[in-house]
C-alpha cells in the first residue's frame, strides 16, 4: 500500500492518501501574532475504513514537521494534535 502526505495550501489542510485515496486530513486556520506566524491545528479526521492503522499520526507529524520547516508556531485546537505533542516531546517547542 503507498502512503502520500500532501500540503493542501488551498484547502488549508494536510492530507493523507493511502493508495491514492484521500484517507484523512488535519486542517489548521493560519494568522500572525505581532511577529510570529502561527498555524492553529483545529481538526484531524481519518474516515472510517482507514481507522486503525495510524494514518492521523501520520499526518500530524507532517503537519508538525511542514510547520517547523516554515517557520511556524502550533496551537494543538484539535485534541488528538495536543496528545499527538504529549506523547512526543520533541514537538512541544512548537506550541506557542
Amino acid at each position: 500500500m503507498s502512503t502520500r502526505l500532501e500540503h493542501n495550501v488551498d484547502a488549508t489542510r494536510y492530507e493523507i492518501y493511502l493508495d491514492e485515496t484521500l484517507a484523512g486530513y488535519a486542517d489548521y486556520a493560519e494568522r500572525t501574532e505581532g511577529e510570529k506566524k502561527v498555524r492553529d491545528i483545529q481538526h484531524t479526521l481519518t474516515f472510517p475504513e482507514f481507522r486503525g492503522r495510524g494514518v492521523a499520526a501520520q499526518v500530524v507529524e507532517y503537519a508538525l514537521n511542514n510547520a517547523r520547516a516554515e517557520g511556524f508556531s502550533i496551537i494543538p485546537t484539535c485534541w488528538y494534535v495536543e496528545k499527538y505533542i504529549g506523547e512526543h516531546p520533541e514537538y512541544a517547542d512548537l506550541v506557542g
